[in-house]
């Protein structure tokens, strides 16, 4: 699935989703990723959605985003709230949805110049 979006003045769009595969600003990435819009992406240590843990979390609580979305893969899976307790702690939101709905979500949140990262997973 490609978006179409006009790129915001410097801010990292993603710009597919295919079967295993996120493009982001051109690159194909094949592994979990999280993407920033002021930042470069960056590769989740994590293998597998099941392999999340608390401290995948931790950076982005460094970045005070106003909502955290969460690319599950090829369907819409939930975290157990322990894994991400410090966010919303400090009133960060986080959305867990499949990647493709994930990744149109954070290109809008982008356009509308809104704090947010995603953790994405392929589908």
């Amino acid at each position: 699935m490609k978006f179409h979006l006009q790129r915001p003045d410097g801010r990292t769009l993603i710009s597919a989703v295919s079967e295993g595969a996120i493009v982001i600003d051109g690159e194909r990435w094949t592994q979990p990723v999280l993407v920033w819009p002021d930042a470069a992406p960056q590769p989740l240590a994590a293998s597998s959605f099941e392999m999340l843990a608390t401290d995948h979390f931790e950076p982005l609580l460094a970045a005070r985003p106003d909502v955290v979305l969460l690319g599950t893969g090829g369907r819409q899976r939930f975290a157990h709230p322990r894994l991400y307790a410090a966010l919303t702690a400090a009133q960060i939101g986080v959305d867990c949805m499949d990647t493709a709905a994930a990744c149109r979500t954070y290109n809008v949140l982008v356009g509308e110049d809104r704090k947010v990262v995603a953790l994405l997973f392929p589908t």
